[in-house]
């Protein structure tokens, strides 16, 4: 399965993710930052069992996760 989200879809599940959780975005990317160390799917299955998120709220998280790690790293 592909770890592709159209920047439209994953902008949109962000959007909504403060609202269907109450939690804002920069405290789920500090969950992810302080849980395990797994591969993407395996991240995305820890969340969304451990926090009982969506699939798709699941994979917009650690999407993001990705993202700011990665463009953390060009710094």
């Amino acid at each position: 399965m592909s770890h592709v989200l159209s920047e439209e879809t994953h902008r949109n599940l962000l959007a909504r993710i403060p609202h269907c959780t109450g939690r804002a975005i920069s405290d789920w990317l500090r969950t992810v930052e302080d849980g395990p160390a797994l591969r993407f799917e395996e991240r995305v299955s820890w969340l969304r069992h451990e926090h009982d998120l969506s699939y798709g709220h699941a994979k917009a998280i650690i999407h993001e996760y990705e993202l700011r790690r990665a463009a953390r790293r060009l710094l």
